[in-house]
This record gives C-alpha cells, structure tokens and sequence, in this order.
C-alpha cells in the first residue's frame, strides 16, 4: 500500500525557516523522481520542488528558487524540503509524491493528509 506521511510543518513569521519531512513507502521509492507539491486555501494544487533517483537533480518553482531545497535521504526513503525566508504566499498544505520524470505529474492517485505551513506577516 503506498503511503505517504509529511510533517514539520507549522506557524511562522516572516523571514523564518522550516524543513518538511515526507516518510514515502509502499512502492520503490528510489526508483521515483520524488516531488513535493502545495495547495493554498482556493487554489490548485502546484509543483513546489522535485529530485531525480539518481543524479539528484532538482526542479523549483519559481517562486521558490533561492528560496527552498529538496533533498532525499535513500536509506530512509524520506524526501526533504528545507524552506527559507518564507513568506506568506508560502501558507499551504503541501504534499509529496512520486513522478516517472523530472516536474512531471503525480504518479500515485493516492496522497498522504499533507502538512500545514502557516507564515505569518
């Protein structure tokens, strides 16, 4: 069964810094391009951030360039995401889940119950 189970999310000013956790299982997570996504309240869903299998080549949106990293832990089958100088626009839900290419669509229909990043101005 493939689960996924973000956390590390939580409220925080303006300016400040998060790392976002995601425990992928069920499936051969390194064989993935793993991605996380976020949803604001009335928005859809969006690409944040993805990491190849083996290169470790990343993709961020751009609204998050500079700003965030993704990184992946095999070992653990976790996939990181280090967020810096947050900023309000950045309040979400965000997500993560696999892909076959780099930036390309979810790959599982099934989507863990997400972790909440609230910035505060």
């Amino acid at each position: 069964q493939v689960q996924f189970v973000e956390s590390g999310g939580g409220l925080v000013q303006f300016g400040g810094s998060l790392r976002l956790s995601c425990a992928a299982s069920g499936f051969s997570v390194h064989t993935f391009v793993m991605s996380w996504y976020r949803q604001a309240p009335g928005k859809e869903r969006e690409l944040v951030a993805a990491i190849t299998q083996t290169s470790g080549t990343t993709k961020y949106a751009d609204s998050v360039k500079g700003r965030f990293t993704i990184s992946r832990d095999y070992a653990k089958s976790t996939v990181y995401l280090q967020m810096n100088s947050l900023k309000p626009e950045d309040t979400a839900v965000y997500y993560c889940n696999a892909a076959v290419t780099l930036g390309g669509s979810p790959y599982f229909r099934s989507w863990g119950q997400g972790t909440s990043v609230t910035v505060s101005s």
